[in-house]
């Protein structure tokens, strides 16, 4: 018989993208600093409840968008979320559109990735303790499709599925770029989704990416981005993004059962015990200590 939390045993985490650096309807509302021996995170994590769901907010940005796309701690990030407690990470995301029928102000449930990005540290891991994971499907099926649900429910238009190309920044697209991304099979464009992903699954974090749609980037004659266009649907979105997070919440089951990303470090471990770094294992406390007791 399995045990059951007030919360069903949930805690999102939100990472809340351009635009959105606050959630403004949590109830039991603390804001906490949480350090990590990666180095500094974005900022303070914001707790929460909605309903009788935990939450835990971490704008990727900071406070004032103060953090370019290269220069985000994400693994700070996802450590300190880990050592909130939380079970499942959505991240919300501005991206771009390298596909006619995802138009600007439309929301898209990623599903696949292609890496562009370039001198970010990929991985929690290392010399003195080496770990290779599966990302052959780096989101999580059923946390995507509720968090695509609540969007629906909250009056966005959602595409189901698409290709992110993770771009290093923090300029724009080339228009030679842009349309080489679209014979490659990509269907959106970002800049902050890698190693973002990656890391929540060295993580053992279940992870979806919701992402708004703000322009056509550039593979359109004629079209360019320009940061004020994108300012102007995010903040559009961001109404609708809260209550995506709201209807999540409400949707929910009631109890969460396990997750196989829950357990991703399985197997994961290639470095014999006698030579793993002791060091390296201190600061994998929260992120891997399950498999390094």
């Amino acid at each position: 018989m399995r045990t059951r939390r007030p919360d069903g045993g949930w805690r999102i985490g939100v990472i809340g993208g351009s635009g959105l650096y606050a959630l403004g309807m949590l109830d039991d509302v603390q804001t906490i600093e949480v350090g990590s021996p990666f180095g500094q995170p974005s900022g303070p994590v914001t707790l929460g409840r909605i309903g009788d769901v935990s939450f835990a907010f971490l704008p990727r940005h900071g406070a004032g968008h103060r953090i370019s796309p290269e220069a985000v701690n994400y693994r700070a990030n996802i450590d300190v979320l880990k050592r909130c407690g939380v079970t499942d990470l959505l991240a919300i995301s501005a991206i771009g559109s390298l596909r006619e029928e995802l138009a600007p102000g439309s929301f898209v449930a990623v599903d696949q990735f292609i890496d562009r990005t370039h001198a970010r540290p990929q991985s929690f891991f290392g010399e003195g303790l080496v770990a290779h994971v599966s990302l052959a499907d780096p989101v999580c099926a059923r946390l995507s499709a509720i968090a695509a649900d609540a969007a629906v429910t909250a009056g966005a238009v959602v595409h189901r599925g698409g290709c992110y190309l993770a771009m290093q920044g923090p300029q724009f697209s080339t228009r030679a770029e842009s349309r080489m991304y679209r014979q490659w099979g990509a269907d959106v464009i970002g800049m902050t989704a890698l190693p973002e992903a990656r890391l929540a699954r060295e993580a053992e974090l279940p992870y979806a990416l919701l992402g708004m749609v703000t322009d056509y980037d550039s593979w359109r004659e004629g079209d360019h981005v320009e940061v004020s266009d994108v300012l102007a649907v995010m903040h559009g979105n961001a109404a609708l993004a809260r209550a995506t997070v709201a209807g999540l919440a409400a949707a929910l089951p009631q109890v969460r059962d396990a997750s196989p990303f829950d357990r991703a470090l399985d197997g994961a471990i290639m470095t014999a015990p006698e030579q793993r770094d002791r060091q390296l294992m201190a600061k994998l406390d929260a992120i891997a200590g399950r498999v390094l007791t």
